[in-house]
């Protein structure tokens, strides 16, 4: 039990151990304050058959988080023209229940018998978050009726073909696409993106899949996407799903959700580490804030809100833009006329934004507003007073 002289520590569960669960892993172990648990149902930590899209906002995180110098240049693909801390980690914890307590504490239930009382959970538990299923009862996610394929190849293999680029390439069609990009460490990966049907049987993570069941479906793409095709031997598949805009990304006094939990989008933008960390950025710098002033932990949760919710807002409103393409694209008299109104609409640079945008800006922005308000309330106050 803390003495006098030693208050009690905030309680902080994460739940997952994605990309925004060790993210919220790193940052929350720098506050001092703080008691971390993270908690993941898997029963190893592994590759899971999906590679990570760096764009500028996510080098950026990087680099917030303090963890940039750690990256082993080896790891990381560019094209030739220019396109140690610990943790406790509890695996095989699937949690199973959320409680909230009289005391505004909650109350954690895992499927193997183990539970937990916390001041702050933080759902980093991906698109089925079980943790946002508990905030938004209400809120459902479904199929969007794409699947992607996903294979490494042997780079040679893949190189050896006659005419192929050896940079980060989307190769597109109305419907679907093919992407493709040297991993180094002599791997390629090669992804396929195509509408398919739901047979009953999809689920949002990697199967076992045989890339001849959607080779057909790339007929009309260039003879070298044809060949790509042919190289790939083991493949995965990940059936996309998504569900509408959360109102909030915070449930009550104890519940903040961050990543793919937040803003269910599989895949949408091809950045979904970078909009987690931002999100783990903008959550731990909160608590750091309320807790140097004093403030309840509930405090921090309304100004994270209120950074990345608007972010959110109009991430889906690019969304919405692009489902109004799709009838344009639907009624194109051509497979090129197809693929040109795709660029035009979906790869135009007023999205660009997007992975410009500088969320430690927003963040300081956000905190420097609300001290101002809160002091010239404080000054109207003292003043009747």
């Amino acid at each position: 039990m803390p003495s006098d002289h030693q208050p009690s520590k905030l309680r902080v569960a994460v739940i997952g151990a994605g990309p925004a669960g060790l993210g919220a892993a790193i940052e929350f172990h720098k506050l001092p304050f703080v008691d971390l648990q993270v908690y993941e149902q898997a029963k190893e930590l592994r590759e899971v058959g999906a590679g990570i899209s760096i764009q500028r906002n996510t080098w950026r995180m990087l680099d917030a988080l303090g963890v940039y110098d750690n990256i082993d240049p080896k790891n990381i693909f560019r094209a030739p023209d220019g396109h140690s801390v610990q943790h406790r980690l509890r695996l095989s914890s699937r949690l199973t229940e959320v409680t909230e307590l009289p005391s505004g504490r909650l109350s954690l239930s895992f499927e193997d018998g183990h539970s937990d009382e916390v001041d702050l959970v933080v759902g980093a538990d991906g698109v089925r978050s079980v943790v946002r299923q508990h905030a938004f009862p209400d809120h459902r996610i479904s199929y969007t009726g794409t699947t992607a394929y996903r294979g490494l190849v042997n780079s040679q293999e893949i190189l050896s073909i006659k005419g192929f680029p050896d940079a980060v390439t989307f190769w597109h069609g109305p419907t679907r696409w093919l992407y493709t990009c040297n991993l180094n460490n002599n791997i390629y990966e090669v992804t396929a993106r195509t509408d398919l049907p739901d047979d009953g049987k999809t689920v949002s993570w990697g199967q076992d899949a045989n890339i001849d069941d959607i080779r057909d479906r790339y007929d009309e793409f260039s003879p070298v996407v044809k060949e790509v095709l042919s190289k790939v031997k083991e493949v995965k598949k990940f059936a996309l799903f998504a569900g509408p805009r959360l109102s909030s990304v915070i449930h009550g006094d104890a519940i903040a959700l961050i990543g793919d939990a937040s803003h269910p989008l599989s895949g949408a933008f091809g950045a979904g580490a970078g909009f987690a960390l931002e999100d783990v950025y903008v959550l731990t710098q909160a608590v750091k804030w309320a807790h140097e002033r004093g403030y309840p932990v509930r405090d921090a949760l309304e100004i994270y809100d209120r950074v990345r919710s608007p972010h959110y807002e109009a991430m889906y409103n690019i969304l919405d833009k692009f489902g109004q393409s799709n009838e344009a694209v639907r009624n194109a008299v051509s497979f090129d006329e197809a693929v040109e109104i795709t660029i035009k609409s979906k790869w135009a640079d007023q999205y660009g934004w997007l992975y410009h945008y500088d969320v430690q800006e927003d963040w300081k922005k956000a905190y420097e507003e609300e001290d101002a308000r809160r002091a010239k309330q404080k000054g109207e106050v003292s003043s009747r007073l």
